[in-house]
């Protein structure tokens, strides 16, 4: 039995993720929720599943926890279509959400939830649309309806108006509505309204042949493209059982790791421009420019897109271009540390960034706060140091974490998290040199003819990124039965509404970009 406190019959998911599964019952469910909650495991992601086959099988809800030994994922059979499951959300706050999203989709709820409130759906959908059961294609052809009114929550008293803003907002961003509820400029409350970017990318999926389904993953949130292609890679492999080469695995570390430096280059230089401080932007463009450049000439792409493949990576790096990756690191480190003291120095960007849009630590525990926002409010989680495998496993990874809970901690963290990156990414570079570039950087998978599942978990530059896959096999079917994809900003859009309590609306910006949570990667 390999969680500990449970008495779960559990089997190891093949590959290096420490990753359990166990098909539960209704009152197992909760009592595992509540066990993990007691014991400060989190909530990964929750999601639901068609698995029907003709008159047999059914639906299934799942869940997915961080737990001290690993991944735990557990499978709900749902008694009919209908049926309901113990609600989460009183134990994980952001669970509501994936609940109400389970709904929308499939039409499973969650029982005793107290917000039933559509959350992808915005009515524009043909009636009795639930786009992921297997039936659903002829109500998807069905006529598109217009929008339905949302019961926004009110709040009244003398002089409380609201501010409705977006769905479409100035500049090039992505769509979503916030609905604030202010006293003069003071913010009472804020509620979210997003699913405007809702595309049927879980569908579209089972669609696809597996080993095309790494491009489509890494599209899910374009600033996120290596950790999702990582993350449905390692799915993938683990459902053939196969180990990716070490020389690949060190490659797919350095690609994340650029990823996660241009990032927090970008943004660095518009929480600068959010606090009317140009030149941190100009700086910062600058950098991310030139990375993005030396990534497009290494890699072929800006972005990095395609590179991390299953079975491994597309290409390695010449010797040559390593060196100039290395030199990058120093050139970039050094602007950095500049920049980061004028930063530091400015009175103004401080009046600005400190007290700004604060999440206590206390409040990011209970509300689940992850990634580099929670780890600006104390929530010591990384997974390259908590659960590291290959190749983090050898590289001591330090994990950057601040109490502040505000703006500043947030650019803090980001600050250190650059230093860090370029650290290990000299390190990877080192270790890319000693070997052998001769060495296989990528193999062939051979999916097994049978039902699989597979998980993926990578800590992508805004949290963890986490895959669920599967595959069936069986009978001649050799399809993606079902892919699940979970961003971090799942967990993190609700806090933000808590941040920016007590602030001001022209704050909000500033609060805003200091979360830079996806749209497309929450809405899919």
């Amino acid at each position: 039995m390999p969680i500990a406190g449970f008495s779960l019959d559990c089997e190891r998911l093949p590959g290096e993720l420490p990753a359990w599964r166990a098909t539960v019952r209704s009152e197992t469910w909760a009592v595992v929720a509540r066990g993990v909650a007691a014991k400060g495991g989190r909530l990964v992601a929750l999601w639901g599943s068609d698995r029907t086959r003709g008159a047999a099988g059914g639906f299934v809800v799942s869940a997915a926890y961080a737990v001290r030994e690993g991944l735990l994922w557990l499978d709900l059979p749902l008694a009919e279509r209908g049926a309901g499951y113990p609600d989460l959300a009183s134990l994980f706050p952001s669970a509501g959400r994936m609940q109400r999203a389970a709904a929308d989709l499939l039409g499973i709820a969650a029982d005793g939830a107290a917000d039933r409130r559509p959350w992808l759906a915005h009515g524009t959908w043909p009636e009795a649309c639930l786009p992921l059961r297997r039936d659903a294609a002829a109500g998807r052809a069905g006529a598109a309806r217009e929008v339905a009114d949302y019961a926004f929550v009110r709040v009244e008293g003398d002089g409380v108006h609201e501010i409705p803003v977006g769905p479409v907002h100035a500049g090039i961003i992505e769509p979503g509505h916030f609905r604030f509820s202010v006293v003069g400029e003071k913010v009472l409350r804020l509620e979210q309204r997003l699913g405007y970017k809702h595309k049927g990318i879980e569908q579209r999926f089972t669609e696809l042949s597996p080993l095309d389904g790494h491009r489509l993953a890494g599209r899910v949130s374009g600033d996120s493209t290596v950790a999702y292609a990582w993350a449905y890679c390692t799915a993938l492999e683990s459902i053939a059982g196969y180990a990716v080469p070490a020389r690949a695995a060190w490659l797919r570390a350095l690609l994340l790791e650029r990823e996660r430096i241009a990032n927090h280059l970008g943004d660095l230089g518009a929480l600068g421009n959010d606090a009317a401080f140009a030149f941190g932007l100009a700086q910062f463009s600058r950098l991310r420019e030139d990375w993005l450049r030396l990534s497009n000439e290494a890699f072929g792409h800006r972005l990095m897109m395609d590179c991390v493949v299953p079975g491994g990576v597309a290409s390695d790096v010449e010797r040559a271009v390593a060196d100039r990756l290395t030199r990058q690191c120093d050139t970039i480190e050094r602007e950095v540390r500049d920049l980061r003291q004028v930063y530091d120095e400015h009175s103004g960007l401080q009046d600005r960034f400190m007290t700004t849009g604060q999440v206590p630590p206390p409040l990011a525990a209970r509300l689940g706060l992850t990634g580099l926002a929670g780890r600006a409010s104390a929530q010591a989680a990384d997974l390259r140091c908590d659960q590291s495998w290959a190749p983090y496993d050898q590289l001591a990874v330090n994990m950057a974490t601040r109490t502040g809970g505000d703006v500043a901690a947030r650019v803090a963290v980001r600050f250190d998290e650059v230093f860090e990156s370029l650290r290990l990414i000299r390190i990877i570079l080192l270790r890319l040199g000693e070997s052998d570039r001769g060495s296989d950087i990528r193999g062939e998978l051979r999916l097994p003819a049978k039902l699989a599942l597979g998980a993926g978990w990578i800590e992508g530059w805004r949290g963890e990124v986490f895959v669920a896959l599967e595959w069936d096999g069986e009978r001649g079917a050799n399809r993606i039965r079902r892919c699940h994809c979970h961003d971090p900003s799942w967990q993190n859009w609700p806090v933000l509404e808590h941040a920016v309590i007590g602030n001001i609306v022209p704050d909000f910006p500033l609060i805003n970009k200091s979360f830079n949570l996806s749209y497309t990667g929450h809405d899919l």
